[in-house]
């Protein structure tokens, strides 16, 4: 039965409308990479297990901690009323859509708004990357108060982000999308530092160090590759925006 297994409840009645950062593996591993900086600059507490249909069934366990666990799971900060998704894995494009709903009936419950994560492959080297904004629901206009620009052409998102923000346009639930240009080939730190510094602190209003994510670009890609190889050899399962030209 899909459902999330909360760990600290007594965590939930200290959260009011909070957002939600979501990181499932994608192009660049922008989303893993930011969620995981996330969790380990604020010492987020790991709130829950997701056991949505959709999700492998495989166990994952944790340093530390000898209790086995789902491989996606929530992290809370009620502090900043700050949610964090972390997925180990990629998710495969027919389980998205049962992911979506599970987790959309869980945003709508606590009122949660979702930033969404996703990578666009980078056409070129040159600058820092470009960062933009998509929303559903009148959340757009967040977007226009923390100055992130819009798309400067027509695209899509795929993979199980594709899919969540696709069920946020049908349940007409506001949420937020942000789309960094990023390494296709390789985990992409620097695209992550641009998402959290450009995209998550002007939304949510929250100083996040990253000063660690630079220091450690190197270790952090080493550490990142093999995900990033099982996600470029099941393309069509990692979230990832293209422009829709290539379908012209």
């Amino acid at each position: 039965m899909a459902h999330i297994r909360v760990l600290e409840p007594d965590l939930s009645e200290q959260f009011s409308s909070p957002t939600l950062v979501e990181g499932f593996p994608g192009v660049g591993l922008v989303g893993k990479i930011a969620a995981d900086h996330l969790i380990e600059a604020f010492d987020m507490v790991h709130y829950g297990d997701v056991h949505c249909t959709g999700v492998p069934h495989v166990a994952v366990y944790l340093a530390g901690d000898s209790e086995l666990h789902s491989p996606v799971r929530l992290y809370g900060d009620p502090e900043r009323d700050l949610l964090v998704l972390q997925s180990d894995i990629p998710v495969r494009p027919d389980a998205a859509t049962d992911i979506a709903t599970c987790l959309g009936s869980w945003f709508e419950e606590f009122d949660v708004t979702p930033i969404f994560l996703s990578g666009i492959p980078r056409e070129s080297t040159d600058g820092e990357p470009k960062l933009f904004g998509v929303g559903t629901n009148g959340a757009t206009g967040r977007l226009e108060d923390a100055g992130i620009d819009v798309p400067d052409e027509a695209g899509l998102i795929s993979g199980p982000t594709g899919a969540l923000l696709s069920h946020a346009v049908e349940s007409e639930r506001p949420s937020l999308g942000l789309i960094v240009e990023s390494d296709p080939r390789f985990p992409d730190p620097e695209a992550a530092r641009i998402v959290i510094q450009r995209g998550i602190e002007p939304l949510t209003g929250i100083d996040v160090p990253v000063d660690e994510l630079v220091n450690r670009a190197t270790e952090i890609r080493q550490a990142k590759e093999q995900l990033a190889k099982q996600v470029q050899q099941a393309d069509e399962e990692s979230t990832q925006a293209q422009p829709l030209r290539m379908y012209q």
